[in-house]
């Protein structure tokens, strides 16, 4: 299959049915609508459904008087114990979809083989394992701090419907490998901000060690960032600096640093401090080097 557009018969557009296409444009003045109203009685109807809805869930309380009083203590503390595990339920549940996701691209690659610059067999298997590790390393963190791993909770409900269309993609038979990663590369972009986001609530929260997961976590996610982007950018037949979308950090910034900043001299930690206590004041950023 190739993996570049080609150009062929296509009668989506209204350019190529010439009269046809004016005649379709006029009829819609000569038939308007059977009912009356605009845009405005849809916003007013999805307004009287969002007052009267019920949101997308609760979650779950700690399963122990011990861990109760352990969110207590964390609360006081200045963490935010029920936010904490909402958003250790959403990367659980993400990472359950991204190995669903990368599952598939293997398939797509064992179907249609890669491209020049395209990723191996082994690439995504590799990558494919260290989601399952991140899935088992947030089953651990959610059942040690009390909580119930096979629960859907508010954050993960709204993450799966967010990249409901991704597994589409994937699944499609009619996407080749490179359009595939193309899907792959929203997902990894999602990935490397709401860990980082993860990484500063527990570290709020004092659970140091799961803070440290969650940086080596964010580690194993810029590389997948990277190589996604790299052969996004080879299948395109360009190189990956070329306009390849939001900056890498540059070597020796904090692992939390988010891959969507807009601050690319500045690094900074897991809780948006300076890292190594520097400002970065006075570095220019990449772009202005180059």
């Amino acid at each position: 299959m190739r993996q570049s557009a080609q150009q062929g018969t296509n009668r989506t557009g209204i350019v190529g049915a010439g009269q046809l296409g004016e005649e379709m444009v006029a009829a819609t003045r000569e038939f308007p609508p059977s009912s009356p109203g605009d845009a405005r009685a849809i916003g007013e109807v999805r307004m009287a459904y969002a007052q009267a809805g019920e949101g997308l869930g609760e979650t779950p309380p700690p399963g122990s008087l011990m861990d109760k009083a352990k969110a207590a203590v964390t609360a006081t503390t200045g963490g935010q114990p029920t936010l904490l595990m909402d958003k250790l339920g959403e990367r659980l549940a993400f990472e359950h979809a991204g190995a669903r996701l990368y599952e598939a691209l293997l398939s797509k690659h064992r179907a249609y083989g890669s491209f020049e610059g395209g990723p191996s067999g082994e690439d995504v298997l590799h990558i494919l394992t260290e989601e399952y590790d991140h899935a088992q390393l947030l089953e651990r963190a959610i059942k040690n701090l009390g909580g119930d791993p096979t629960a859907l909770t508010p954050a993960a409900n709204l993450a799966v419907t967010i990249s409901a269309g991704l597994p589409q993609v994937l699944s499609d038979p009619r996407t080749n490998l490179l359009q595939s990663l193309e899907a792959i590369l929203v997902a990894e972009l999602a990935d490397n901000e709401c860990w980082t986001a993860l990484a500063q609530l527990a570290r709020q929260a004092g659970h140091d060690g799961l803070t440290q997961q969650c940086l080596e976590a964010i580690g194993h996610e810029r590389d997948h960032l990277g190589k996604v982007r790299a052969w996004v950018a080879a299948g395109q037949g360009r190189s990956a600096g070329e306009g390849g979308g939001a900056e890498m950090p540059e070597a020796g910034e904090g692992p939390a640093y988010a891959a969507g900043e807009e601050k690319r001299g500045e690094g900074r930690d897991a809780g948006g401090r300076p890292a190594g206590g520097k400002s970065g004041k006075g570095r220019s950023t990449r772009r202005e080097r180059q």
